[in-house]
This record gives structure tokens, sequence and C-alpha cells, in this order.
């Protein structure tokens, strides 16, 4: 039995949702009964995801082959340390996303298919991480999408309308050109098994063309991302949706287009980094400056929320387009505390929502008075964001910067200070407006149990102080990580064997 579970371990992660959205399906009206069928399985889910992560840790890569059939010609699941790890963060975000969702006790939006579409939705994101094959990555792109665009309208405004439709038209567009991408691309090589493919690209004789191909896919996976210029959907998209499913967007979503970089810019297309990462490198750049702008100017609590995405993702992008050992280990340290740090903030908004009524900084006031848990947690949570040490955000930004002066980029160091004064502005702005201050709840709001939502967001926080307070071994992990990356034989032959 053991040997069985050993050997689809890869296929697990993605069954267990798979199956619970399905069941959940049976339930639309009986919430109750969902909610205890949603927590068991993201529990388990988690402690498998987990348990998959330590057996990759031990022993190194796990592939799944569908049907026996030996790579390349078979559909592979490959469960490396950098999938394995983002598996286990997406059940640690499940979690907490989870937990504050049980708590809001939303019976209209529950029994509108809420959790089997959540699940659906970390399907497609667990499905994308671990798939070895570039069209199957497409088709767990499409099952997100479909999951995410009712999410994006789940509750039904207009204004979630509208810009779902924004939403939709522009990841179709997106879908579209990422079809026409694989298609170009196995006309060239012949294959869709990522691994096979690396192994071919060296041998097609116009490079020219997989020059285009590779631009082709960066625009797909840098609109996925909501890296600059193609960042322009999300502020709205995601300032909409109700708070739980904003903070799972926040936290995973784009975190799917930035793996999808990593993985095919390190794997596949590495032979002209001077094209494609230095470009990365601009366009990463420009997310981190043109981001924090939107965020400095906006007095919307959840508005601002969605522009330290897209600035923050300008971390993790020029780390790959930098394109060393060094930083890239910075920018996947980064997305380890990003992933995390995100949703705890959009979270923290959704309990300042509940109190108040409103995300607007000037009609809030006083909020840590009573309710200091609350508000100290945001504290901590937004000086990680900021890069405080000894908390998360600093070592991966230390890590990057270091890399560019290595480098001769000063301008990563430029570039790394300013956005970080310019967060922790807007970080101050939030805190004194929403936090400090005179106490503007009135008796009704300073006597609300938010508890149940409460714990679940510092929950989150508290694996941030985790992370930085043991720094150095994610500092290890992440750079056993960017090794593997930049060694693509690994991956290559853990895959393909001896085919």
């Amino acid at each position: 039995m053991s040997k069985i579970i050993f050997t689809n371990l890869a296929l697990l992660p993605i069954i267990i949702p798979f199956f619970t959205a399905i069941l959940l399906l049976f339930f639309q009206k009986r919430t109750d009964i969902q909610k205890v069928i949603a927590g068991i399985s993201t529990v388990f889910g988690l402690a498998v995801s987990i348990y998959v992560f330590t057996k990759v840790m031990n022993s190194g890569i796990y592939v799944f082959t569908a049907g026996n059939w030996a790579a390349p010609f078979g559909i592979v699941l490959v469960a490396d340390l950098l999938s394995s790890t983002l598996v286990v963060l997406a059940f640690v975000v499940m979690s907490a996303v989870m937990a504050y969702s049980f708590a809001m006790k939303d019976h209209d939006r529950e029994s509108f298919y809420y959790y089997p579409l959540m699940f659906f939705l970390l399907v497609g994101i667990v499905g994308s991480f671990l798939t070895g094959d570039i069209f199957n990555l497409f088709v767990f792109f499409e099952i997100m999408l479909l999951s995410s665009f009712i999410l994006v309208t789940h509750g039904g405004t207009i204004f979630q309308l509208r810009e779902g439709f924004k939403y939709v038209v522009l990841n179709m567009l997106s879908s579209t050109l990422f079809l026409v991408s694989v298609s170009y691309l196995y006309a060239t090589i012949g294959s869709l098994n990522m691994a096979d493919i690396s192994l071919r690209v060296a041998e097609v004789e116009q490079q020219g063309i997989l020059s285009v191909i590779a631009i082709m896919f960066l625009i797909v996976f840098a609109m996925k991302a909501a890296v600059f210029p193609l960042f322009f959907w999300l502020p709205n998209a995601y300032s909409g949706p109700p708070h739980a499913i904003a903070a799972f967007f926040a936290g995973l979503m784009t975190k799917v287009g930035v793996y999808a970089l990593f993985r095919v810019f390190t794997l596949i297309f590495n032979h002209h980094p001077e094209i494609t990462h230095n470009l990365l490198f601009f366009l990463g750049s420009l997310s981190l400056i043109i981001g924090i702008t939107g965020a400095v100017s906006s007095w919307d609590f959840k508005k601002i929320l969605p522009f330290f995405v897209v600035s923050h993702i300008g971390y993790m992008v020029i780390g790959l387009g930098m394109f060393t050992t060094l930083a890239i280990a910075g920018a996947i340290f980064y997305m380890i505390h990003d992933i995390i740090i995100k949703a705890a903030l959009f979270l923290y908004s959704g309990v300042t929502k509940h109190i108040t009524g409103t995300t607007d900084l000037r009609k809030m006031s006083g909020v840590i008075r009573s309710y200091p848990a609350l508000g100290w947690g945001f504290f901590v949570a937004m000086l990680a964001v900021v890069g405080v040490p000894p908390l998360s955000g600093f070592f991966p930004k230390f890590a990057i910067l270091q890399a560019g002066m290595l480098e001769g980029r000063y301008s990563v160091a430029f570039v790394v200070v300013i956005v970080s004064v310019l967060t922790l502005y807007a970080g101050v702005k939030i805190f004194q407006n929403v936090f400090w201050g005179n106490n503007s709840l009135n008796e009704q709001q300073k006597k609300l149990n938010i508890t149940p939502m409460v714990l679940p967001v510092l929950y989150l926080t508290a694996i941030a102080v985790i992370i930085g307070f043991n720094a150095e071994w994610f500092y290890s992990l992440s750079m056993m990580i960017a090794e593997d990356l930049m060694n693509p034989h690994i991956y290559i032959h853990a895959v393909l064997g001896g085919n």
C-alpha cells in the first residue's frame, strides 16, 4: 500500500481538492455540511502537502506518470523543491481563508457554490505548480480562469460585474495567446513535455524563432502575474470581491504567473538571457515603481493592497531577470514571504471592514483601542511587508539587493530603497488612519465578537514572523531551489531518466 502512495505522491495534492469540490456540489444548500467537508479536506491536504515536501527534501524529485506512460510521451506531474514548497504555501493560505470564511457566516454567498469554486481554483493553482507538461499548464490555467471569474463576480455588485467582465476578457486574450504560443512551440520543437523541450531547444537551427516564442510566453505569464505594463486589470479586479476571495487571489493567483516565468525561463528559454531576462529585469523594476505610486496615492484600504501586489511582484521578477543563483534565491525567498503576508493583509482589511463598515481610511480611526490584537497584528504584518529586520520581508530584499550590487546593477539598490520607503509611507498611512488616533467606533462596533475572524489572520502573521526568525533555514531552502533552477539537467534527468 505504501508503494502505491509513494508512486502517486505528486498526484495527491491535486486529487484531494478535486474530489472535495465534486463532493461539495451535492450539498449546495447545506452550508454547515460544506464547512465540515471543506475544513477536513483543507487540513488533510495541508498534511499531505507537507508530507510531499519532506519526501522531496529528503529523497529528491518525484514524478507521477499517468497510465505508466513514460515521459516525454505521457502526462507527468513533477514534485521538485520549488513546486512542493509552493503547494504547501497554497494549502496554508487555503486553511486561513477557509477559517476566515467560516467565521464570516455569509449564507447567501456560501450557498452559491462558494466552497466548490474555491476548491476548483485550488486544483488549478496546485496543478499549475506540479505539471511537467506545457499544454497541461494551459489546462490548469483555464481551470483557474473559470473558477476565478465566477468568484470575482461573487456577490453580483455592479462594480464586480463590470470589473469581472474586463478580467475575463483580458484573461481570455491571454489564454488565446498562450494556446498559440504552445502551438508554435510544438511545431518548432515537436514535444510538450517541458524537460524534453529543454533538451531539444539547443538543437533548433533557427534560434530567432525561439526568441519570438519566448517573448510570446513572457507576455502571457507577465499578464497572469500582473507585471508592468500588463497589470491594469488587477487593482479593480482584486478590490471588488469579498475579502476572503481577494486574499486568496492576492496570495496565490499572481504567484502562479510568477512561477510559470521561473519554470519556463530557467528550464526552456535560458539561451538568450540578454534579451529575455534583461527585459524581465526592466519590467520588474517598473512594476515596483508604478505599483507603489498607486498605493501611495489611494485612500481606500482595499485598493491600496492590490497596488502592493503589483509593486512587490517586481522583486521576484527582477530576481529572475538578473539570472544568478543568489538573485533567484532572493526572489524565491520573497515569493514565500509574499504569499503569506499578502493574504494576511487582505484579511486584515476584511476584519476592519466588518467592524467599521467601510474601507475608506478617512472614515476610520482608533480601531486598535477596541481591538488591540488586530491592530498590533497588522502593525507587525506591515513591518514585514516593508522589510524591517528580523521579519520575513527583510532577508529576501537584502539578498536581491546584494545580488544586484555583485552584478553591477546599482539601480537595484535605488529601486529597492525607494520602494521600501514608499511602502513604509503607505503602511503608516493605513495604521495611523485606521488603527491609531481617537476611537471613532460606536458602542455596537466596540463589542463585536471578531475573534473567529482574527485568529486566521494572526495565524498567517505568526507564520511570517516564524519565517523571519528562521531566515537561515528558509534562505538555505531558497538557495537549494535556485541551484536546481540554474541547473536544468537535474529536473531533466528526474523526468526523463534514461529516455
